[in-house]
């Protein structure tokens, strides 16, 4: 099998506060433990690097929680020990998620500095009544100061995350919002609707939310909007300007390979026989910082078949432009005759379509995709 591109994961749990809609492993603390949580972080990737044989790290995602809420000097210390210990690409991607508040916005330059290239900021919604909502802790104005700060500190690179069919929203106020977003300028827009999920306080005291015929409409009016302004739909939620779509995430959707350290975190490695493993942190921030070596590693599984073909198309066919034959392949090391009859079948129901060996789905597979790809499992 060929080596897949590598990616870094690095999760920060904390947060200011814990918003209702969150099923993340976040938890809420304001006196953070950062130096200790940084050499715990930085512990926790050296004994991964066996897993990495050497290999290239083509993007690193610092997300959370809210890690703009570290202070400058720990990410530095951050990115310095990962420099030290992985081979980052020359054009390496480093993404950290950031919240609008003043006491985050204020730090980009110094982020900048330390060697953060694309930050992802996490606005939700430009209407104070829907902030307040989603217990967010910022406002409009916030907002709208933190990406121009973002603008000022040199970050031409930067994603807004916002959310639609939010509580009490309107047809309106969704398309109000995007419009807003789309006249700051960012070049990439995560676009995505509000889904309620266990564990989280709105599961428990679900909000009246918009219909689905409400929903069905904010989101072709939105789409519409995003195309006409030259924002291109390349994934479920994604969409972004020529040259800006977040290599990161497009390395998931392709079944690339990642590392993930950090309380809670996720990592996915092909290793050389070909087995594909994935693996587990201990998720309870106090477990991890305690944990000692291996430790940190709370589950550790390889892959069947069934299952590899199953998570490639859960994340490959999120994208608009699907995949090729070959692509299936070489991530999975398994012959694309165990997928064909399910391909042949779907494009009969009109839910995919393959052209050559190229397969991506329809406009109607887009709209049932858990259909589509509950397929393959």
């Amino acid at each position: 099998m060929p080596v897949p591109p590598l990616g870094l994961y690095i999760h920060l749990p904390w947060c200011e506060r814990k918003c209702p809609y969150c099923d993340f492993n976040s938890h809420e603390l304001s006196e953070r433990p950062e130096r200790a949580y940084v050499d715990t972080l930085l512990r926790d990737l050296d004994n991964d690097l066996s897993l990495a044989k050497d290999r290239i790290v083509d993007t690193v995602f610092i997300g959370g929680g809210t890690p703009s809420l570290f202070q400058v000097s720990a990410i530095d210390t951050l990115l310095r020990g990962i420099k030290n210990s992985v081979t980052l690409s020359v054009d390496a991607e480093i993404t950290l998620e950031a919240n609008p508040g003043s006491a985050e916005a204020d730090k980009f330059i110094g982020l900048k500095e330390a060697g953060i290239n694309r930050l992802s900021i996490g606005v939700q919604s430009f209407a104070d009544a829907q902030l307040n909502a989603l217990g967010r802790v910022h406002d409009r104005e916030q907002a709208l100061r933190a990406i121009a700060l973002a603008r000022q500190a040199g970050f031409d690179n930067f994603n807004l995350d916002l959310m639609h069919g939010l509580p009490g929203q309107s047809l309106q106020g969704a398309t109000e919002d995007l419009k807003q977003a789309i006249s700051t300028g960012a070049p990439h827009i995560s676009w995505y609707q509000l889904t309620i999920e266990p564990n989280t306080i709105f599961y428990k005291q679900t909000p009246r939310l918009p219909t689905e015929d409400s929903l069905a409409s904010i989101q072709q009016a939105g789409e519409q909007r995003l195309n006409r302004e030259n924002y291109a739909q390349y994934e479920v939620s994604a969409y972004s300007k020529e040259g800006f779509q977040c290599r990161h995430n497009r390395n998931y959707w392709t079944f690339g390979d990642y590392l993930g350290i950090g309380a809670g975190a996720h990592g996915k490695v092909t290793s050389s026989d070909g087995r594909i493993v994935r693996r587990a942190k201990r998720r309870q921030p106090a477990d991890y910082m305690a944990a000692i070596d291996a430790a940190f590693v709370s589950s550790t599984r390889v892959l069947n078949n069934s299952e590899v073909i199953g998570e490639f198309m859960l994340n490959a066919l999120r994208l608009n432009e699907g995949f090729s034959l070959s692509l299936f392949a070489d991530r999975t090391g398994l012959d694309c005759a165990t997928v064909e009859p399910r391909i042949a079948s779907l494009c009969e129901r009109g839910l995919l379509l393959q052209q050559g060996a190229h397969v991506a789905t329809t406009e109607l597979g887009r709209r049932f995709l858990d259909t589509v790809v509950a397929e393959f499992f």
